[in-house]
């Protein structure tokens, strides 16, 4: 719905059986590999106009309107043993392909081509597309080079939340009031980095000169375990110590407005951890998402590292890849490496 985050009651669960390698046809056609196309006709950019290249024999396009339509395509793609596959859509798109996805591609995905279309294309940033770029211009890329290797954050629930998502950016507290913002921002027709841009702003305004527990300056259950240890992440003196104001948490290296919200931490699951809106934490919101690294941050209950697997442990929804699920407690690891195609 436009203007809204959508909120899931539980992760999605697997529906499909995977695809062995060996049932998987190598497929082509009269111009090349196959190359399989889902296509979002809800993102942004997709609506009103026709899919790309719909009429060539290798390509094939589908559009599914429901999560178990797109499973059954993405199962009947891998037994044709498309060479690309191409998510034409958003953030959430990509998500929800990935997602599945993993049950019939495993660790063996074919290339992946996006097309941008969707409100916001974090991904597409990471990847340095330009916003507006063809499934032809992506084929010429693809003759031309190797492309990127990219892995996703894979969340894992238990019990009631029993499932697992597959996605780039994540995260709870404030971030999941900026997501609700940023739909506001998109309904007046800011999308992309314009509308981080004024997201960002109204945050830290809100924050510095805002009053009470709430709203932008509300804090949030989170914890954070690293590794196979499950070492918790410490807290600082500030704020009540099982909660925090803001945790985010990617594999991606560049973001929009050139952010760096991670500062330089290698490879794995970068994260960002905020204790409390402290407003010395709040002023220095630009230099932190400039990458500025300091002692002084930790002192001020800000925490940067990596890992290769985390418990996530929230008290409220979360928000993966612009859309919200529920609390409780999850394992994050690292998803396949997936080879993307870049200019």
């Amino acid at each position: 719905m436009d203007g809204t985050v959508y909120e899931f009651e539980r992760l999605p669960m697997a529906t499909q059986r995977p695809v062995p390698a060996a049932a998987r046809r190598a497929g082509g056609g009269p111009s090349g590999a196959l190359v399989g196309v889902i296509r979002n006709p809800r993102s942004h950019r997709n609506k009103g106009h026709a899919p790309e290249m719909a009429e060539r024999p290798d390509v094939i396009t589908r559009t599914p309107r429901t999560r178990e339509e797109l499973a059954r395509d993405l199962v009947e793609m891998a037994g044709m043993g498309i060479a690309m596959l191409a998510v034409d859509g958003g953030d959430g798109t990509v998500r929800d392909v990935l997602t599945c996805g993993a049950s019939c591609f495993g660790e063996n995905w074919p290339r992946m081509i996006v097309l941008p279309k969707g409100k916001t294309n974090a991904l597409a940033v990471d990847l340095g597309l330009p916003n507006h770029w063809s499934l032809a211009e992506a084929l010429d890329a693809a003759r031309r080079g190797p492309g990127v290797e990219r892995r996703p954050v894979v969340v894992n629930g238990a019990g009631a939340n029993g499932g697992s998502l597959v996605g780039f950016f994540l995260g709870a507290g404030i971030f999941t009031t900026a997501t609700n913002e940023g739909q506001v921002a998109h309904r007046y027709g800011a999308f992309n980095s314009f509308a981080v841009g004024l997201t960002a702003v109204s945050g830290i305004l809100q924050g510095l000169f805002g009053t009470g527990s709430r709203g932008w300056r509300g804090i949030t259950p989170i914890k954070l375990f690293l590794g196979e240890e499950a070492r918790e992440v410490r807290h600082s003196q500030y704020g009540p110590p099982e909660t925090r104001y803001a945790i985010l948490v990617s594999t991606l290296n560049d973001f929009p407005l050139g952010i760096k919200p991670f500062g330089k931490q290698p490879d794995g699951l970068k994260y960002l951890l905020v204790d409390y809106p402290l407003r010395r934490v709040v002023a220095l919101a630009p230099a932190l998402l400039a990458g500025w690294e300091g002692a002084l941050l930790g002192r001020l209950g800000v925490h940067r590292g990596h890992a290769q697997e985390a418990i996530f442990d929230v008290g409220d929804k979360f928000i993966l890849d612009g859309e919200a699920f529920p609390a409780g407690r999850y394992r994050l690891t690292l998803g396949p490496k997936l080879n993307f195609v870049a200019p």
